[in-house]
């Protein structure tokens, strides 16, 4: 017999071998001291030895008093593992809304208030008649709260990477989209307001603000922060670099508007401090205007801005300057050498 032939004659019988010993060590009953049991809607999950499925009942009833208890017991994995079997087996119980309820009591104590505001939501969308809703929104308000704090957002759900506001502002919007005259609602829709501001997107901040001054126009307490955030809005933008002349205007007429409808509040000092300083942006973007006109010897250019200066900031530090080369401009125009 060939070498070739003989060797091929003692893999074949290598394999057979192998093969009836995978066979005979998968008939013996051997359990993994511990396994990893996969269930739907529930994910990979360790059960201890001999502990594999004794958590589970035959009942709606039943597998509630086993997802309360292990809350109770701190036990939040096998409390989210029991209230997902219920919530799955059983979606139109009594039980259910609860169970859902108690998914994000799980998380929230687990410190995943992303995957708890999430499982919130649900009881809002699944279950809009539970008995649990007045609280979901003030746990969500709370964990909206913390994320406007600065708590950061996990990426992948597993690592803290970076707060934001986008996915903040969103949470607030969801607030205010289950409840816009719940307990929270209306410090909600500020709050979609801060977290713009705090990314400074002041265009969409002022959105925010103006909406809730108009839809809580009956909540003096609400209308005024909301009055008063969006002529600071408009004021910071004023500020930034690039801005649209007319924003500072904008400012100056919400914090009018603000001093006109709440008199007695106590900011009203503080707007008239902030008119004088947009008044004051107002002259300097005026002027450099003006001063560009000159430059390129566009004289009835350089005359209306200059004179918008003197209109708008009459006793800035602006002002003087400008009423001096109003009259330059002027002789130039009338072609007597100045």
């Amino acid at each position: 017999m060939a070498k070739s032939d003989r060797y091929r004659e003692r893999m074949s019988r290598r394999s057979v071998l192998l093969l009836l010993l995978s066979v005979g060590l998968s008939l013996m009953p051997i359990r993994s001291p511990a396994p990893l049991v996969y269930n739907p809607g529930e994910g990979w999950t360790y059960e201890a030895v001999g502990g594999v499925g004794k958590w589970k009942r035959e009942t709606a009833k039943e597998q509630m008093a086993v997802t309360q208890a292990a809350y109770d017991q701190h036990n939040y994995t096998l409390a989210r593992k029991s209230a997902s079997r219920l919530i799955r087996t059983w979606p139109l119980s009594d039980y259910a809304p609860n169970a859902q309820y108690l998914v994000g009591l799980c998380y929230e104590a687990e410190h995943e208030d992303e995957r708890a505001f999430k499982a919130y939501q649900l009881v809002f969308e699944k279950y809009p008649r539970s008995d649990k809703l007045a609280d979901v929104v003030q746990r969500q308000y709370q964990i909206g709260l913390r994320f406007l704090g600065g708590q950061r957002f996990k990426l992948l759900g597993l690592v803290p990477f970076l707060p934001d506001m986008d996915k903040t502002a969103g949470m607030f919007e969801k607030i205010v989209a289950s409840g816009p005259y719940s307990a929270v609602g209306p410090s909600a829709q500020l709050s979609i307001g801060a977290a713009r501001d705090r990314q400074k997107n002041y265009p969409e901040a002022v959105a925010a603000y103006e909406r809730a001054a108009d839809r809580y126009h009956d909540l003096p307490a609400i209308a005024a922060d909301a009055q008063y955030r969006a002529g600071f809005a408009y004021s910071k933008q004023a500020q930034s670099a690039g801005y649209d002349q007319g924003t500072a205007g904008q400012a100056i007429a919400t914090f009018t508007d603000f001093m006109a409808l709440f008199p007695n509040d106590p900011r009203v000092n503080e707007a008239k401090r902030i008119i004088v300083v947009l008044k004051e942006e107002q002259s300097r973007g005026n002027y450099m205007i003006a001063t560009f006109y000159e430059n390129q010897k566009r004289w009835n250019g350089a005359l209306i801005y200059y004179n918008e200066v003197l209109v708008q900031g009459p006793n800035s530090r602006y002002a003087s300057v400008a009423r001096e080369r109003i009259d330059q401009i002027k002789k130039y125009i009338a072609g007597t050498p100045p």
